[in-house]
């Protein structure tokens, strides 16, 4: 059976609210998707020409890349209850909006603290926009044509990261009008813009709530988890760079008691009945607390191997931006086609795709480190292992997301679709700032050898990572 949009429904205006074709809607809203997750990554490669032009130091360079993550990851799950309150085509619309007019400012930062500042807020408005793509998508698409959206969103998941990679290198190399750097960030101004207008045009008016389902924000819970995870990444960034001083280690003390204080407040509240920042009920879910530890795994490994990497090519190797993110191609082609194809696979390869994508993944970490070691440029087996690496991470990705959200009900799809979009988002932090800073911190001396030599121990800790996500399947819940 193949079941794609519901049928037409009373509108928040009154009359029929007639909905376009379904596949030009989920075109628009995953072109967002792809936007927002692309920009997470596209700044790995210009992220050398950032340091020379705007001096920014190392950990300068972190934020930069992380700062994006950290406004996105916090304010997710309240952008996906402002959705609920206030429409998902209205604040989709809105994130949008303001996603593309900060992407204008940074393009256009004078200062690495300009461009940090402004990274914040284009990170506030993906946690606007982003949200409201797996409820649109929830809300309308049932059945197998559900099943079919997920899998073309877990397929955009699955590219944008290292196509973005790609694309930045591609950017930066042809210097547009003489831009550098900028155009990474100033490309999504026309692509929004274009968006902004067609979103206007396809997405279905917002239609009124049951007012008894309507909850409010939960701003305690919001300043609990900014906080702590505020007090987590800042000295991770900016430990290594300054020796590791004494704040640094209270910081993550605090990080972890403010981690501990949320978690109380949140199950407090649930069980008040109020309406908690993460529901307790929708981590208790069948898979969805296994499916929130491996999604962690993979992005963290994810984003650490395009960050350690890129800094390796570019100031390691000395190669440049466009030859570095092309480098990347292999892991973005086959992360995406396993993406889109696992599902047609043998259902006798079903149930073991997760664990072996897991394996595959450390394998293919360790044979990347080792194909660079003593820096050499890799060759074709370099090639190789990075096309693994992206096989290894989507088999160990899509059927995790696609088998959480496809057996939640609707009224939890606003909470399920905000977890498991925060723990994307928070794996992808501390993949960049843990990995980051392991890789900055063993290298010494400038160099090939110096760098290869720091990678590899990068190369050695994805691999212990990833062998902890296939583990994690091994843990049964006490019946």
């Amino acid at each position: 059976m193949t079941t794609t949009a519901t049928p037409p429904t009373l509108s928040e205006h009154g009359g029929t609210d007639n909905r376009p074709r379904p596949g030009l809607l989920l075109a628009v809203v995953l072109a967002a998707q792809f936007m927002a997750l692309l920009d997470t990554f596209i700044v790995n490669v210009a992220a050398p020409t950032i340091r020379d032009e705007l001096a920014a130091s190392g950990a300068a360079l972190q934020l930069v890349v992380a700062g994006y993550t950290v406004s996105y990851a916090i304010l997710l799950i309240t952008g996906a209850r402002l959705g609920d309150l206030l429409g998902h085509r209205r604040i989709y619309l809105g994130g949008l909006a303001l996603f593309t007019a900060s992407s204008l400012a940074c393009g256009l930062a004078a200062d690495a603290g300009q461009l940090i500042a402004f990274r914040l807020v284009q990170g506030a408005g993906a946690a606007l926009m982003i949200p409201q793509v797996l409820s649109l998508v929830q809300r309308n698409f049932t059945g197998e044509g559900r099943v079919r959206a997920l899998g073309a969103y877990s397929a955009v998941l699955a590219t944008g990261a290292a196509a973005g990679q790609v694309v930045g290198g591609v950017l930066v190399a042809a210097d547009l009008f003489g831009a550098s750097w900028r155009p990474v960030f100033l490309v999504n101004v026309p692509i929004g813009l274009a968006l902004l207008v067609l979103g206007v045009r396809v997405l279905p008016r917002d239609r009124r709530g049951d007012p008894a389902r309507v909850r409010g924000l939960d701003l305690p819970g919001l300043v609990l988890l900014a906080a702590a995870v505020s007090l987590f990444t800042v000295p991770l960034v900016l430990g290594q760079e300054r020796d590791w001083p004494a704040w640094t280690w209270t910081s993550l003390g605090a990080s972890a008691v403010l981690f501990a204080v949320f978690c109380g407040y949140e199950s407090r509240l649930a069980r008040r009945g109020g309406a908690p920042l993460i529901a307790p009920r929708v981590l208790r879910l069948p898979g969805m607390g296994l499916a929130v530890v491996r999604i962690a795994v993979v992005m963290g490994v994810n984003a650490g191997f395009l960050f350690a990497m890129t800094l390796h090519f570019q100031s390691g190797l000395g190669h440049g931006p466009l030859r570095a993110g092309l480098t990347f191609a292999p892991t973005a082609l086959v992360f995406g086609a396993v993406g889109l194809t696992w599902r047609r696979w043998p259902r006798t390869w079903q149930r073991h795709l997760v664990t072996g994508g897991f394996l595959l993944a450390s394998a293919s970490a360790l044979a990347s480190g080792w194909a660079l070691r003593d820096g050499r440029t890799g060759g074709p087996a370099m090639y190789l292992a990075f096309a693994a690496v992206g096989a290894g991470l989507a088999l160990a990705f899509s059927p995790v997301l696609t088998g959480a959200l496809a057996s939640v009900r609707q009224e939890d799809a606003a909470d399920a679709s905000g977890l498991l979009a925060t723990v994307n988002q928070l794996g992808q932090l501390i993949g960049v700032a843990t990995f980051g800073t392991l890789f900055l911190g063993r290298l010494n001396v400038p160099g090939p050898q110096a760098s290869a030599d720091a990678l590899w121990v990068c190369a050695l800790a994805m691999a212990a990572v990833s062998l902890l996500g296939a583990a994690a399947g091994l843990v049964r819940r006490p019946r």
